[in-house]
């Protein structure tokens, strides 16, 4: 995992290919900085971010850090041009878009000399990013939290199957938060992982403390991905996935989920802690992870980890 043997390290200029999803709610520059720090790639959640809050969260981060940091942007929710003219405007060298079309922004951000990867859910759309000129792709399995894609395709058989069909740096994400796991995610032919579920459970992490311990307490089968009529999401069965439930039983009214999920849920559950009404989104990998912790002590267990982790003898 030296820099100058590695694509993503190259790419993006950081030590290992460990990126930190820029997931909502958790993802703002205490986590970023951190990640980056350790010598991987922080993220910036600007889902879950007014304006304002992310100019914020990029000057913090410079204040934090010193390393390459990027920001993460979803095309599903507003106010996305003025979200790219801050990122212009503060020097963020680094955007992954995400849920929308890759062609949106690629070329004019590659014009201002930022490095762009899109997320994507099939090697259909990995294809797309190739077309569209992106420097990376991110293929995420069906195992990851939050929005996901509807094909239910899962990260080990994805990451062959889109490695075969591009040419561009690939990273692999959904269902990683061992080093054994990204070990296995590289084998495959990822040259790097994104990770999520594993650093919001961390203390730099922006969520709340009893998101942060409910994360802890998952095990297998807690998770489900829901709401393919919206936008496809990963999340934990508590009182407030039971109701869309009852939903979906009454005759999947498409108005009613709108109506349902319309009461700032995510914010009310990963980051004001209403673990019953809220709406929590994490991977399966949360089945894995017993313990809320820094994110150094994370990345060093990563390593430790990918570097033990040997071919067994067959």
């Amino acid at each position: 995992m030296q820099k100058d043997q590695n694509r993503i390290t190259q790419l993006f200029n950081i030590q290992y290919p460990i990126i930190q999803a820029g997931m909502i709610w958790h993802s703002g520059w205490r986590l970023a900085s951190a990640v980056s720090n350790c010598g991987g790639l922080g993220l910036i959640g600007a889902g879950s971010m007014y304006p304002d809050i992310l100019r914020e969260n990029i000057r913090k981060c410079k204040q934090a850090t010193d390393k390459p940091f990027g920001v993460n942007v979803p095309m599903l929710y507003p106010n996305l041009d003025e979200v790219i003219r801050i990122i212009l405007e503060e020097g963020v060298k680094i955007v992954f878009t995400s849920a929308g079309n890759p062609k949106t922004y690629t070329e004019m951000l590659q014009k201002e000399g930022l490095k762009v990867a899109h997320v994507v859910s099939s090697t259909k759309f990995a294809i797309k990013c190739e077309e569209a000129g992106v420097d990376a792709v991110v293929a995420e399995g069906f195992e990851a939290g939050g929005h996901n894609g509807r094909d239910e395709t899962t990260t080990f058989c994805l990451i062959p199957n889109v490695k075969k069909h591009i040419s561009k740096p690939l990273i692999a994400a959904g269902g990683i938060a061992l080093g054994s796991q990204m070990k296995a995610a590289m084998i495959l032919g990822a040259d790097g992982v994104q990770i999520g579920s594993r650093f919001a459970a961390t203390t730099e992490a922006s969520a709340h403390d009893n998101w942060k311990h409910k994360i802890t307490e998952l095990q297998e089968g807690d998770t489900h991905l829901t709401l393919k009529e919206l936008a496809p999401v990963r999340m934990v069965k508590n009182k407030f996935f039971n109701e869309l439930e009852e939903i979906y039983n009454n005759g999947r009214n498409k108005e009613s989920l709108i109506a349902s999920l319309g009461r700032a849920r995510a914010k009310k559950g990963m980051f004001e802690g209403d673990m019953d009404e809220g709406e929590l989104e994490i991977g399966q990998v949360s089945a894995l992870i017993d313990e809320v912790l820094p994110v150094g002590t994370v990345f060093n267990n990563l390593l430790e980890e990918f570097r033990n982790t040997g071919n067994p003898v067959i």
